[in-house]
């Protein structure tokens, strides 16, 4: 997508990371959003070839979003594409043993700030000319299938479901798409506790394989590459052995 923008919130490691240079390297000019600057620009610096830029923010304060945005714009003019990738998880604990603080932290990154930066992205692409864009959230197979002990994370991810469905159709009229993507097991520091064993949904605790971030990167490029006249709703991309499907 020659001269096309896109902004990847978590964008200094793991699947953000993975995403934003696989976008760059397809000729998208890609805005790297983080809390931290150094992770940023060490994937910036690293791929000097590549239309990457470093814009440290942190999605839950509404300036700092905003702050994003009006730069994207003012540096290029328009935006095609958000990744909102960004989340947070939350040490495995029963619902009786949830601090609230711990709560409104998973929900602050994991649902309002997809909300901020997702209005920003619509504001702009229903503004912009050419109209549209495509906004693309990280689900989780926690949308589906929780695991025990993460009642924070599922109820977020369940809440991205819904959200990417009426963004989808409030976009409509402005040829905005929204889709989501729900990975299961992509390798990464988040994923790293696998290899040693997790606990499952019948008490036990096993280990369970992961895929390459690259699978990953591939499967949110091939979404974000579709012509804004089609678009994939909801994709699940997984290690194929991992335990998802059954009973157990």
């Amino acid at each position: 997508m020659p001269g096309s923008v896109a902004v990847v919130t978590g964008g200094g490691t793991g699947i953000g990371a993975a995403c934003g240079v696989a976008l760059a390297e397809s000729g998208w000019t890609v805005v790297l959003a983080g809390r931290r600057a150094e992770p940023l620009e060490a994937v910036r610096a690293a791929h000097p070839g590549l239309a990457l830029e470093a814009a440290p923010a942190d999605v839950t304060d509404e300036a700092a979003v905003r702050a994003l945005f009006d730069g994207v714009l003012g540096r290029h003019g328009r935006l095609d594409l958000l990744f909102n990738n960004a989340g947070r998880g939350a040490p495995a604990a029963e619902p009786d043993a949830i601090g609230l603080d711990e709560w409104r932290a998973v929900v602050d990154t994991n649902v309002t700030g997809t909300f901020l930066c997702t209005r920003e992205a619509f504001r702009i692409m229903r503004e912009q000319r050419p109209q549209g864009g495509r906004i693309i959230m990280n689900g989780s197979i926690s949308a589906h299938a929780p695991r025990p002990g993460s009642l924070a994370y599922t109820a977020t991810k369940h809440a991205i479901t819904g959200f990417t469905k009426q963004v989808a159709l409030d976009g409509r009229p402005y040829s905005i798409a929204c889709g989501q993507i729900d990975i299961g097991n992509a390798s990464s520091d988040m994923t790293s506790r696998m290899a040693d064993g997790v606990p499952q949904a019948d008490g036990s605790v096993r280990p369970e394989p992961t895929m390459p971030l690259a699978d990953v990167a591939s499967a949110v490029l091939t979404m974000a590459s579709l012509p804004l006249t089609s678009n994939v709703l909801s994709m699940t991309v997984m290690a194929t052995a991992m335990p998802f499907v059954g009973r157990g």
